[in-house]
């Protein structure tokens, strides 16, 4: 059943057939109960409504009579009885008033207008005297109806529809004659026909009228319109609608998904470096929230145009301001623009921003959306959104988008060449597009020599070299310095100690977009990265020397951060805290090290490459990092054999020959060890030899040959020049005793080595003795020494912060455990160690851990 009270009364049913009352009291009760649709009447009060003038001398019944013949008419379940009252109960749209409020409120201006048939109830009460409500919902919706016939006529006018609107708006401003909007809305019409005259004149009308009656002067929004129409305003003659000043959409937007619902709302600052698709996720989420924004969208190329006042002006001129009336000052266009922009529902975008100078005079209270390569620090307040690189699967995505061809190996080899950066994807995207002749395969070729990468990636006037020159071409000397500098380094990343060694220019590079802040490290230092194409940028210029000199730095550095790994002078001890803040430090520099022995073995510079390489190999087997010492193992050999040096090219076989004793590959240990042995014995180094006798020794003792392993570590022994030597010849003596079964000797001179040990200061091998010395006193069936064996070794590795050594540690009391008859407890150590083992790498701790669960 629909009911209709705009105009006169009406009730449909659902086939359209008109079912409206024809009994005069039967209409009447109906128009209260439309009236009052939803709220409970009493009897006595409709009884009053129904007749005014009698003082209550009808009867109660007659009212529920009429009701109940009214519901025969409209249906038994639209008027409810409630506790002694009667309700009119309606579903969603049966009442064309609650569907006129509805489509206003959702802008369908013209469905909202249809219902309109004339004045509430004008048949039933037509002088809107019988009932207050009448008059209060006439007022009420006429209200309504002119606030929706002004914004029908706007958009007819933003249609361009003007011409046709004359007669109506003519109509209009003679009905309601101080509605100022009709007003404007008819001089606008006048003023696009091309009669600027009558326009003028229509104000004139207005403002005597206000004045003569009222001396008042029209509102502001109109004397600003009359004022533009006086000086001619040129914006004037288009219907525009709204400004949108943005550039097109990206065409294949791809990923971003995490950042795209945080980039519009309050001031937002979307930064990273130079191609990473800021502009574009900026412009991108700015379309898709474009009908948050009806009052419209102010864009500007701050690259472009870089005074603030002249955007200020422009902003002015689109938001309808006279260019007359734009004032010269800065800071009160300032003051306008933020004036102009109070009330409405407006986004702004300012892009390329290069500071925070530029931006700061353009910010207002509507939402702002700032792009720079910069995160503008200074702009308190501001929320910041950093953009990266892209990931694998995306960058492969923008490809098959930007090219029209399918995802498959060559696009992922493509894809790796552009480093995710969103740029270069484009570019490559656009060169397949282009030439559909080529194969993906051919344009990954053309891209695999790095000296002719940059050059392949541009497509018309789209350059990746073109987006890194931007911000390098902007930079002091001293900064161009430091990125041809870091140009040299091959590291994904280095820490602020670095950029100091090439000039310092860090943050200067990380504002223009070439570099990027890459978190801080466990040595509490800075880092930074470079992409790779920007590297490729910055070896363009290259300086001569860079390398060279970073070396001398660092070698000093490793060195006297492998003396407290390494040291065997107890006049020169080294505390605990020395020995963890180098390994934090060789933490944090390794994948730099090991990039920087491939940067000075590419370059020529052998004698540093080999000494780095040497002086990070205790580091490396410590840790257990096995592909990094093999990588520069092979480069330091050919290095010191490039360079000609005997004695490197021996103490890197040296090295070689522990590699090899860490992967438990005995012939090759061997082979490396006996080549050390025979150029140091020809180099005449005694010390040297000693030390390689005792690896051969090493490896006697995992090959089975204990005599010989024992003969080797006597000689070691007999030769030893300084207290170091003797404890590392009496621990791999010990082991070799304990392994032959002559325990009570085995103890002995581990107990040995560890007084030596202790007295040196080097607690990292102090530790693993000790370790030793548990598995001795355990074989010995000395539970209690065993376990305090362990303990101290746990303590030791607990206090340097070494998780690998706690590991070996915890394993040695899961076997304490378990030869105690703790097997519980032995399990959760030994799960405890496995952990550790499986995540740092080490195959054979993590093969001696499951095989103690094992055992149950």
């Amino acid at each position: 059943m629909e009911f209709r009270i705009m105009g006169p009364l009406e009730v449909l049913d659902g086939d359209g057939q008109d079912r409206t009352p024809t009994v005069p009291k039967h209409r009447d009760l109906l128009a209260m109960f439309l009236l009052n649709a939803g709220r409970p009447l009493k009897v006595e009060r409709l009884r009053r409504l129904l007749w005014p003038r009698e003082d209550g001398e009808r009867s109660d019944s007659l009212v529920r009579g009429y009701v109940g013949q009214l519901r025969q008419l409209v249906g038994k379940d639209v008027i409810m009885t409630v506790a002694g009252s009667y309700a009119l109960v309606l579903g969603d749209g049966q009442l064309d008033v609650d569907r006129f409020r509805l489509l206003v409120d959702k802008g369908a201006y013209e469905e909202a207008l249809s219902l309109w048939r004339g004045e509430v109830l004008e048949d039933v009460d037509p002088e809107g005297e019988r009932w207050v409500e009448t008059r209060r919902l006439r007022e009420e919706l006429e209200e309504l109806r002119l606030l929706a016939l002004e914004r029908r006529v706007q958009a007819d006018l933003d249609a361009g529809r003007h011409r046709e609107l004359l007669v109506e708006l003519r109509r209009l401003t003679r009905q309601h004659p101080t509605w100022q909007r009709f007003r404007g809305q008819y001089m606008l019409a006048l003023y696009r026909s091309g009669r600027r005259v009558d326009a003028l004149a229509a104000y004139a009308v207005l403002r005597d009228q206000l004045d003569g009656g009222h001396a008042i002067e029209p509102d502001s929004e109109l004397q600003l319109l009359y004022h533009r129409m006086l000086h001619d305003d040129v914006s004037l003659h288009v219907s525009a609608g709204p400004p949108v000043l943005l550039p097109p959409d990206v065409t294949g937007f791809t990923g971003r998904g995490e950042l795209l619902d945080e980039v519009v709302g309050g001031h937002v600052v979307v930064h990273g470096q130079a191609g990473a698709g800021k502009s574009a996720l900026a412009v991108h989420a700015a379309w898709r929230e474009r009908e948050s924004f009806p009052d419209g969208i102010l864009y500007a190329d701050l690259r472009e145009t870089t005074t603030p006042s002249a955007v200020l002006e422009d902003f002015l001129r689109w938001l309808g301001c006279p260019a007359q009336a734009i004032p010269a000052s800065p800071e009160q266009r300032e003051r306008l623009f933020r004036t102009y922009t109070a009330n409405r529902r407006l986004l702004v975008l300012l892009d390329n921003a290069s500071g925070e100078a530029q931006v700061r005079p353009l910010l207002t209270s509507c939402p702002t959306i700032v792009t720079s390569r910069s995160s503008l620090g200074g702009l308190t307040g501001a929320r910041r959104l950093s953009v990266g690189v892209l990931g694998a699967g995306e960058s492969i995505d923008l490809l098959v988008s930007s090219s029209g061809r399918p995802a498959d190996d060559a696009m992922t080899r493509l894809a790796r060449f552009c480093g995710g950066l969103p740029i270069a994807l484009r570019i490559a995207g656009s060169r397949l597009a282009a030439r559909p002749e080529w194969t993906v395969d051919y344009l990954v070729g053309l891209l695999e020599d790095e000296h002719e990468r940059l050059d392949r990636l541009h497509a018309g006037d789209q350059a990746v070299r073109s987006a890194f020159a931007i911000g390098f071409d902007g930079l002091p000397e001293a900064a161009r310095l430091t990125l041809r500098g870091l140009g040299a380094l091959s590291a994904p990343d280095f820490a602020d100690w670095v950029t100091e060694q090439l000039g310092g220019q860090a943050e200067a590079l990380v504002d223009a977009g070439l570099l990027e802040t890459h978190g801080v490290d466990v040595a509490g230092q800075v880092r930074y990265r470079l992409h790779d194409l920007t590297r490729l940028f910055a070896r363009e210029q290259p300086v001569p020397g860079v390398l060279r000199r970073l070396s001398e730095v660092v070698l000093a550095r490793v060195r006297a951060s492998r003396f407290s790994l390494v040291s065997g002078d107890p006049a020169t001890a080294v505390a605990t805290r020395d020995i963890r803040e180098s390994v934090e430090w060789l933490a944090a520099e390794r994948a730099f090290l090991v990039s920087l022995v491939a940067d000075l073995h590419a370059a020529g510079l052998d004698d540093g490459c080999w000494r780095l390489a040497h002086l990070l190999a205790p580091y490396l087997e410590r840790h257990r990092f096995l592909d990094d010492w093999r990588a520069v193992a092979a480069r330091a050999l050919e290095s010191a054999r490039r360079s000609g040096d005997d004695r490197g090219e021996a103490l890197v076989l040296l090295d070689q020959g522990d590699l090899h004793l860490a992967e438990r590959e005995w012939d090759l240990a061997h082979q490396r060890l006996r080549l050390a042995l025979g150029m140091f014995l020809r180099q005449g180094r005694t010390r040297e030899v000693n030390h390689t006798r005792r690896r051969l020794g090493r490896v006697h003792l995992e090959q089975g040959r204990l005599e010989d392993a024992e003969r080797a570590l006597r000689t070691c022994l007999d030769g030893a020049g300084n207290q170091r030597d003797a404890a590392d010849a009496e621990r791999v003596l010990g082991i070799v005793l304990r392994r032959a079964g002559r325990l009570d000797e085995a103890a002995e001179r581990l107990r040995a080595a560890v007084r030596h040990l202790e007295e040196l200061g080097d607690r990292h091998r102090q530790a693993d003795t000790l370790l030793d010395l548990s598995a001795t006193h355990l074989a010995q069936a000395a539970k209690s020494d065993a376990r305090a064996a362990a303990e101290q070794a746990r303590g030791i590795a607990v206090r340097l912060g070494d998780r690998l050594l706690d590991a070996h540690a915890l394993l040695a009391l899961a076997r304490v455990n378990r030869a105690e008859g703790a097997a519980g407890r032995a399990r959760e150590l030994a799960g405890a160690a496995l952990e550790v083992f499986e995540r740092t790498g080490d195959r054979q701790g993590a093969a001696n851990a499951r095989a103690l669960l094992a055992q149950g």
